[in-house]
């Protein structure tokens, strides 16, 4: 029998699936870039003198849920960057109308896209994810990145 306290032993990199990054109670009142950052393993993701030598994740769901009001008309989408250039989105450049959310218990997730299907974000690059708010609405969110990780 397992002991109780079996899985506090274990580590990210034991855990498929992990949470990888989370923001709680993101407006979407204003329209701009990076109004929420995400960090990345709460800050505590390697980042070393080079790629070779940082921590990774590999970006596997993106979550948005736990709306505080109808926001279905809103639209989001995440970065590596807190600049805003579409080149370093996570999902949909364009962003992704958050339809399913109008309240309530919804959740929605967003699509993942080139190159971040097949291409992990690195800490040496990147130390946070950022959210961009393409279209504003009245309402909070909460933002889930779940993925793996990847060892240096």
């Amino acid at each position: 029998m397992a002991q109780s306290d079996s899985v506090a032993q274990n580590t990210s990199i034991q855990f498929g699936n992990y949470l990888i990054a989370s923001a709680t109670g993101v407006s979407l009142a204003a329209t701009g870039n990076a109004v929420a950052a995400l960090p990345i393993l709460i800050g505590g993701i390697t980042a070393g003198t080079s790629t070779a030598t940082s921590g990774a994740v590999i970006v596997r769901r993106v979550t948005v849920q736990n709306a505080s009001a109808n926001v279905s008309t809103g639209n989001v989408t995440i970065h590596t960057s807190n600049d805003g250039n579409t080149s370093n989105a996570v999902t949909t450049s364009a962003g992704t109308t958050l339809s399913s959310l109008n309240g309530g218990s919804n959740f929605q997730d967003l699509t993942i896209i080139s190159p971040y299907t097949t291409t992990e974000v690195n800490g040496f690059n990147t130390q946070a994810f950022y959210v961009r708010v393409v279209t504003a609405v009245a309402g909070t969110v909460d933002i889930r990145i779940y993925g793996d990780t990847v060892s240096a």
